[in-house]
Parts: C-alpha cells; sequence; structure tokens
C-alpha cells in the first residue's frame, strides 16, 4: 500500500520536476540558440561543460554541488549573506543541483532543432522586414517544436528518476527532500518490495507512456509540416 510518506515523495518529485523544467526552459531556449548559432571558439568548451552530466558518476557530481551549496562553499556563503541560509538539504538546493544535472537533457535537443533550421527560414522573414525578435517568436520558436517538446519530456522525466545527485545534496528528508527514487530505495533496504514494485512501476510506465506520446506527437508534426 502507498503510505502517507510516498505520497509526499511523489509530491516533492513532481514539484522538482517541474521547477527543473520550466528553469532549463527559460534559460535553454536562449542558451541553445547561441550555441547553433555562434562562431565562438569557447562553444566547444562550453558544449563540453553541459555535456559533462552525461558522463560524470551522479555522486561526482553530487559531491561537488553539495561542496558549493553548503556553509562553506561559495554559493552556500552568497545564500547566508542574503539572510536565506544554507542550501544544502533544502529544496532549493535539490532545484540548483537538478537544473545542472538536467542540463544536457535541456539544451542539446533544441540546440540540434535551432541548427537544423539552416538560415533560409529567417532570411525569407527578414526580406519581410521582420526584426529580430518578430523572426525568433514566429520563425524560430515554431519550427524548433519538436525539439523543445523533446527538451521538455526528457528534462521533466529525468529529473523523475534522480537518485545520487538528490540524495548527496538534499539528504533523505520526508517532506522536504525525499524523492521518489530515494523512497523506493528506503522500502528496499526495508525489505518492502511490495511498495517499492508500485513505486517503480508507476515511474516507469508512466516514464513510457510520456516519452511515447512525446515522440508519436514531434513524428506527426514533422509528416504535417511542408
Amino acid at each position: 500500500m502507498i503510505s502517507s510518506a510516498d505520497i509526499s515523495a511523489l509530491k516533492v518529485t513532481l514539484l522538482l520536476a517541474g521547477t527543473t523544467t520550466i528553469i532549463l526552459l527559460l534559460a535553454g531556449i536562449p542558451l541553445a540558440w547561441w550555441l547553433a548559432r555562434t562562431r565562438c571558439r569557447l562553444r566547444l568548451m562550453l558544449e563540453a561543460v553541459i555535456a559533462l552530466p552525461l558522463v560524470l558518476p551522479p555522486t561526482v557530481l553530487g559531491f561537488y554541488l553539495l561542496l558549493m551549496l553548503g556553509p562553506d562553499g561559495p554559493l552556500g556563503r552568497f545564500s547566508e549573506m542574503l539572510g536565506f541560509g544554507s542550501l544544502a538539504f533544502t529544496f532549493t538546493g535539490l532545484v540548483i543541483g537538478s537544473c545542472i544535472y538536467s542540463l544536457p537533457f535541456a539544451v542539446q535537443p533544441m540546440r540540434d532543432a535551432f541548427a537544423a533550421m539552416g538560415d533560409r527560414p529567417l532570411e525569407a522573414a527578414a526580406t519581410l522586414r521582420a526584426g529580430p525578435l518578430d523572426r525568433f517568436l514566429t520563425v524560430t520558436l515554431p519550427l524548433a517544436t519538436p525539439g523543445i517538446l523533446t527538451a521538455t519530456v526528457l528534462t521533466f522525466a529525468h529529473t523523475l528518476g534522480e537518485f545520487g545527485v538528490v540524495l548527496m545534496i538534499g539528504g533523505n528528508i520526508p517532506g522536504r527532500t525525499q524523492v521518489l527514487s530515494i523512497a523506493i530505495y528506503d522500502h528496499v533496504e526495508a525489505l518492502e518490495y511490495a511498495n517499492a514494485h508500485i513505486l517503480s512501476a508507476g515511474l516507469l510506465i508512466f516514464s513510457f507512456l510520456l516519452l511515447l506520446f512525446t515522440y508519436g506527437l514531434g513524428h506527426r508534426m514533422r509528416m504535417i509540416r511542408p
């Protein structure tokens, strides 16, 4: 049976995934656009930094984030100077860690979508006297919708399953930093396999249906696009 603690972990997980996705979309769209268009020599280095969470063990990333967010870290000291206290073992710390850990899942699909557009649609809009912002809002974003949709779903789904990073940064505080992946781990440690099965199967089915819907919708959009 699902306990009240499991429901609380579900709420924290959904809130974390939703917050992380919104932040990464707002920050990732201009970043992905810049990466797709720039010829700056620093682009390759920045892309490598963004992709680091794909190859780094989550515990390594979580450890260094914990040092940064703790009371002796630069972000932790800055937060305490503002009167907010340490960011480690808080929901805000989880959001910061999740944004960094899920950054490549947000930026890379959108960067590829922007790069695949080419210059012709924007040049055609420019000949109609559309300004840079107008071209971006009315041409670039609609054409990149499949990539943006993919980035949204991948970021949300990836955040749902985070374990190592959130455990290192947030610990396991029920109602505050305990997410579903940690709740599943707790059930397994306590040999409560029935509870672990329910939560794990729920995450598995939800993630699969979410990806199936997204890829199906993206495929349909590409098929009907002239």
